[in-house]
This record gives structure tokens, sequence and C-alpha cells, in this order.
């Protein structure tokens, strides 16, 4: 149960230890570029104190965020026109990616820089993810994947979701699950390349991802159909817990009110009881 999106505000912090403490959250990915990664830091390592079943990966940004590499090193990466910044757009991202108009070895000089800024906060980084599951792609992922191998780090995310999470009257009934599940299921084309990029760096991954369908609409009926569906196997169920605050209001992000009600939904004793009755083991990518 990973917690995208750590250290992002004060309000997601706190909300992903009440989620591990009093809920069904076990790992956390934080982003290294963040404005509250200080706070997230201190969070991990209270959680650590307390022996807590909990372990922190790096959320990788390469869209939609500031890098921290100087702009100099990594051109390709960022927006032209004298702006400092990553490409807004996941679509215009991957675009350039897939035309081959990033540089892999700028990919790898950021990835190295937000790895490195964690560690150097005392953190053992468990395992990657990226920021709007940018590592689908395959020029994405090689220069991520030998970055984190020269950090040490020993797993990454499978961005893939299960063939079907949901039932198809639930996906059908819905415009935004259908669109997405559509997007979903054409991206999928890319997951058997993942893999081998995966086993030739040496790297260990789940057998997919759950919760990406629903990310932004998430309530406790959702979940508790995926929970009932969880195919035999290790996966890896992204959430985005937070508070909907003030905080919240200056960071750019579509995930607003639906936060709080995740955390509702992962701290409630219907979701455990969910998982209970499916006899799911709960581990953290410690234990991957």
């Amino acid at each position: 149960m990973n917690a995208d999106d750590f250290g992002v505000t004060p309000g997601v912090n706190r909300a992903i230890v009440e989620a591990n403490q009093q809920g069904i959250v076990t790992s956390a990915t934080l982003m290294a570029n963040s404005k509250a990664f200080d706070g997230a830091v201190e969070s991990a390592g209270t959680l650590a104190q307390r022996g807590a079943r909990f372990s922190v990966g790096c959320h990788l940004v390469l869209v939609d965020g500031e890098p921290l590499s100087p702009a100099e090193r990594i051109p390709t990466l960022i927006e032209r026109n004298g702006v400092t910044r990553f490409r807004e757009q996941l679509s215009s991202f991957a675009l350039a990616a897939l035309g081959s108009r990033i540089a892999e070895s700028e990919i790898e000089t950021e990835a190295s820089a937000q790895i490195a800024r964690i560690q150097q906060a005392s953190i053992t980084v468990s395992h990657i993810d990226t920021h709007k599951h940018a590592h689908i792609f395959p020029a994405v992922l090689r220069p991520l994947l030998h970055a984190a191998r020269e950090h040490g780090i020993t797993a990454v995310r499978n961005p893939f979701d299960a063939p079907l999470p949901l039932p198809v009257s639930r996906i059908l009934g819905d415009l935004k699950l259908c669109k997405r599940f559509a997007q979903m299921t054409a991206l999928r084309t890319f997951a058997p390349g993942f893999r081998r990029e995966v086993a030739a760096h040496g790297l260990r991954t789940t057998d997919g991802c759950l919760g990406v369908l629903v990310t932004g609409v998430l309530d406790l009926d959702l979940f508790v159909q995926i929970a009932s569906r969880i195919p035999e196997g290790t996966w890896e169920f992204v959430c985005h817990p937070g508070y909907n605050d003030s905080d919240l209001d200056n960071i750019r992000t579509r995930l607003r009110a639906s936060r709080q009600q995740e955390l509702q939904v992962l701290t409630s004793p219907e979701a455990k009881q969910a998982l209970e009755r499916r006899d799911v083991e709960l581990i953290s990518y410690h234990e991957l």
C-alpha cells in the first residue's frame, strides 16, 4: 500500500503518517524537490523510531515540477523560453521521450540528483517510481533503472494496472473510468518491455499496480470491489492520501478533495476487513 507525493505539503505528510499508524498504508514515495521535504524526512524518522512497517521510496519527478539539477545540465528536460521547469503535461513529455527528443543521460542525471538528496537525508530508499507514471516509456525507464542501480536501490514500481481491476459493468457505467481504462489498456503494450528491462538491470518489481484506474475517485465501495478481485501474486496499491487545506491550494495538482476521501478509506475498518477476507498480507517494499 504505497502513498505517493510524500513531501508535497505538511497536510499530505500528516495524512500519510495517519494512514500508516491508523490504517493500511505500508509505504510512501518521497518527492525530493517538494516544499515539505524536511517535514516528510522527520515523519519518516519518527515512524522508524516507532518500529512501523513503513518503507520510503523516491517519487521521481520529471514532469510538472522543478528540477534539482542546473538547467544547463538537463536542457532537453526543461521547458523553453527561459523557464526552468519540467514540461507541465505528461502528453508533451511522452511525445518528446518517444520521439527521442529527451536525452537519456539527462534523465539519469536528474534522477541521480533526486535519489541522492533523499539518501543524504539518512533515508534508505527502498524503491523508485515516477510522478504521473512517466517510467512507462522505455526511453525513460532505462536511465532510471541505471540510476537506481548506481545508488543501490533494488526495486521499482510496476506501473501497469491489473487487466480488469473492476467489473466490466462498473467501468462501462462511468465515463471517466471508461476513458481511463482505455488509455491504460493502450499503454499496456509497453508492459513486456518493462519486465525485460527490469530483469536486465537486476531490480525487483511487483506483478503490477492496483488503484491507478481510480486515482482521484477512490471511495470505500471502489476499494472493496478492487480488493475482492486482487489476483494471486504481489501487487502494489497506489494511493494519494492527504488533507485538502490551504497549503494544497498553492500546489499544482488535480487531486484535492479526493486526497481526504482516500485518507478516510485507508483508515477505515472496512478497508482492512476487505483485505482480510481475501487473506491479503500487507508488506512494505523492504519485504518485496
